[in-house]
């Protein structure tokens, strides 16, 4: 099966602080099934590293004020975009993330707390048919 994975789960230093966040358990589930890594954020023209941001009711907003919404919604377009190319029907996305998130996503203060919602890209996945899972729900698979 393929399965579209968020590349810093993979190790790619993709994150807005340029790190990485390897899971070793997502890694391990490339021994059954091909993974396909994506980032929305850079898919969507933003740089490695780049100014944190968070939704702020319909937009996404760094913590600089700049509204980067276009290009997260951009990002979130061509990953769904790789989703259908490679016949994804489940995602692994990271958790929180104004990207990623599903169903918890830091609330837009900046202050680190969590309320309820998705980010820009789990949500056009899940519209569009994608299970998305986070790193800590791969035994659903």
């Amino acid at each position: 099966m393929k399965i579209l994975v968020s590349a810093c789960l993979l190790g790619t230093p993709c994150r807005y602080d340029a790190k990485s966040k390897p899971d070793a358990c997502v890694i391990a589930l490339s021994k059954k099934h091909e993974l396909i890594p994506v980032c929305a954020e850079v898919l969507g023209g933003l740089p490695t590293p780049r100014i944190p941001s968070e939704i702020m009711g319909e937009r996404v907003i760094n913590r600089e004020g700049v509204d980067v919404t276009d290009e997260y919604h951009k990002g979130a377009q061509r990953v769904l975009d790789i989703a259908i190319e490679n016949g994804c029907k489940i995602a692994i996305l990271k958790s929180k993330s104004p990207s990623c998130g599903r169903d918890e996503i830091y609330d837009g203060s900046f202050t680190r707390t969590l309320t309820q919602g998705n980010g820009i890209c789990a949500g056009l996945l899940m519209k569009n048919g994608i299970t998305i899972l986070n790193e800590k729900e791969i035994d659903k698979i």
